[in-house]
């Protein structure tokens, strides 16, 4: 792969992934992305230590949702990661998900029109326009303007935004208004040129050239000398997001009452003790290879250029074991 990233969810700890990303850097890779999954931790806050740490390799969240941050503070937020590492961040942003969402209170309506009207706000926002003013049917905002700090230049912020959408809709409209799109992980190549053909007809809603919107996407690897341990561990991941995270469930191909039996096995989010592992007996061997890479460094390598040539702009390798430097190197562009 000549352009390759590498994403952190939960695992390992903050300081290990600082430590991670400077070896990244130092190995060729082109982009470190930071998730918020759960309520595991802030990825802002690991960001800045990214930037602080690499001169060269570009960072971004990928994703935090629009709906725990109002574009305000997205913008405020942002501005502040691009001035520690100018022109080298990219905003990752996406519509989160239930039931997280709806155990915080909030509740996720119209997501498209949620999303066009804050990509909109946020993106005037970073243009450094004098008095933003929305009185939109789900973002509102009034004469707001982005201050940057004391002695910061006064110029627009230009970090390119990404969105990381799932359902069609969502991805026509990341086609069409975003610099890019971050096609999700656990999916299958045939996700993937499904995804693709609908980011191109969003595209051609607003007359732009598909190849210009970037389309990385997440490509879950667990490696071991011994496969069956590697696809063991692929399999509780894979296990434990179709049990839990509806949109993916929906978008892996599998059918319902499959899924809705996964999911009534683990008990729902989250899981009850011993759920995750019950469940795992309903997946099959199949339905892991389909979704993700599992097995010793050889056969990962053989894999990884599956996604792009299903139309992936690159990958971004989510490691699921915990052998974060061997799969750094292993898979090195």
């Amino acid at each position: 792969m000549d352009r390759i990233g590498m994403a952190f969810l939960d695992r390992p700890s903050a300081l290990e992934q600082v430590r991670l990303v400077k070896k990244i850097e130092d190995l060729g890779y082109e982009s470190a992305w930071v998730a918020e999954t759960r309520l595991a931790r802030d990825a802002f806050s690991i960001l800045g230590a990214f930037a602080a740490n690499t001169s060269r390799i570009t960072i971004g969240p990928g994703v935090v949702n629009t709906w725990t941050r109002g574009p305000a503070l997205m913008a405020v937020t942002i501005a502040t990661l691009n001035e520690m590492a100018p022109g080298r961040v990219v905003a990752g942003i996406g519509a989160y998900w239930d039931p997280l969402a709806w155990k915080q209170g909030i509740e996720r309506r119209k997501p498209l029109t949620q999303m066009r009207e804050y990509a909109g706000v946020l993106r005037r926002l970073l243009a450094l326009e004098e008095g933003v003013t929305l009185e939109g049917e789900l973002v509102k905002v009034r004469d707001l303007t982005l201050d940057l700090g004391h002695e910061a230049p006064r110029v627009p912020v230009d970090v390119p935004l990404y969105l990381g959408p799932t359902g069609p809709k969502m991805m026509e409209l990341a086609g069409e208004i975003f610099d890019g799109v971050l096609i999700n992980g656990l999916l299958s190549t045939d996700y993937t040129r499904w995804a693709v053909d609908h980011i191109k007809s969003g595209a051609a809603k607003s007359g732009k050239d598909p190849e210009e919107v970037d389309r990385p996407q997440f490509v879950n690897v667990a490696m071991a000398d011994d496969a069956s341990e590697a696809r063991q561990v692929a399999k509780y991941l894979v296990t434990k997001y179709l049990g839990q995270q509806p949109h993916i469930a929906k978008a892996s191909g599998l059918e319902e009452a499959f899924i809705a039996r996964i999911s009534q096995t683990m008990g729902g989010w989250p899981a009850r003790p011993g759920g995750v592992e019950d469940a795992m007996r309903l997946v099959s061997d199949e339905i892991v290879d389909r979704l993700t890479i599992s097995g010793g460094p050889a056969h990962c390598r053989s894999r990884i250029g599956e996604w792009v040539e299903a139309g992936a702009s690159y990958p971004i390798i989510v490691p699921m074991t915990n052998n974060f430097d061997q799969i750094a190197e292993e898979l090195a562009p």
